[in-house]
């Protein structure tokens, strides 16, 4: 099987490109440095030729809100034309468990318009939508620090590792069109105490403030706003925090 894995250097993409070819699988890397670029669709149908499924892990070069939108949008119509002509069997494409329930956070609307643009595709289906990665608690700190304070939202998550998010991806791949897969880690933990832990973990001296006000990424969450969907038979991994964090 040939797998075009679109964003395939960045974290997910690495981990889904290194599983498919132990298993034997043929898979392109494709990204802006790979001479493939999906929001001008420049590359994409060489690219595409002999492909039987495409992954997407896309992330933009530009987080403006209006050009987030436009460029998941753009670049899912344009990955899901050349997928036509080329024959492509499969599209799959990884988004946010909740996007739905936080409209108001840009990369949320964002991850919705994506989704959206490919509700009634040409081309069969699979979004796996998984929670917060352990691996972007650092990046929540960093982005959420003021004078040396760390004030994040004490509203709990259900995050999940990025080799759990590979594994299932890989099984998107092989199993076929599934429509929409929620998948999660196994425990609800407050955002503050997540991104306290992976602080101390690294050494870190800075101060986890709990606040409530302070959101996820400025916008206000509550214990059910990014947990699996109710009613959803999600996948639930089995690795948690604590392994995770002793396994760094």
């Amino acid at each position: 099987m040939k797998v075009v894995i679109v964003g395939g250097t960045g974290l997910i993409g690495r981990k889904v490109r290194e599983r498919l070819e132990a298993l034997g699988h043929t898979v392109l890397a494709a990204s802006p440095s790979t001479g493939v670029n999906t929001a001008t669709g420049e590359g994409l149908a060489d690219a595409l030729v002999g492909a039987d499924v495409v992954v997407d892990v896309t992330n933009p070069p530009n987080w403006d809100a209006q050009a987030l939108i436009d460029f998941f949008t753009t670049s899912t119509a344009n990955q899901l034309k050349a997928e036509v002509e080329a024959g492509v069997g499969h599209h799959v494409a990884v988004s946010i468990v909740g996007a739905e329930r936080a409209p108001d956070n840009f990369y949320m609307a964002a991850k919705i318009a994506q989704e959206k643009a490919l509700e009634g595709a040409p081309v069969p289906t699979t979004i796996v939508k998984a929670t917060q990665f352990f691996e972007f608690m650092r990046t929540v700190a960093d982005t959420s620090t003021t004078d040396g304070q760390v004030r994040v939202t004490d509203a709990t998550l259900q995050p999940i590792a990025a080799d759990d998010v590979g594994d299932r991806v890989v099984d998107a791949v092989l199993n076929g069109p599934a429509g929409v897969v929620e998948i999660a880690g196994p425990q609800a933990i407050p955002l503050s105490e997540l991104v306290r832990r992976v602080l101390e973990a690294e050494g870190e001296s800075r101060a986890v403030v709990p606040d409530h006000s302070a959101g996820y990424f400025g916008t206000v969450i509550e214990d059910s706003t990014l947990i699996p969907t109710p009613g959803v038979n999600a996948w639930i991994a089995e690795r948690d925090f604590d392994s995770w964090l002793a396994a760094r």
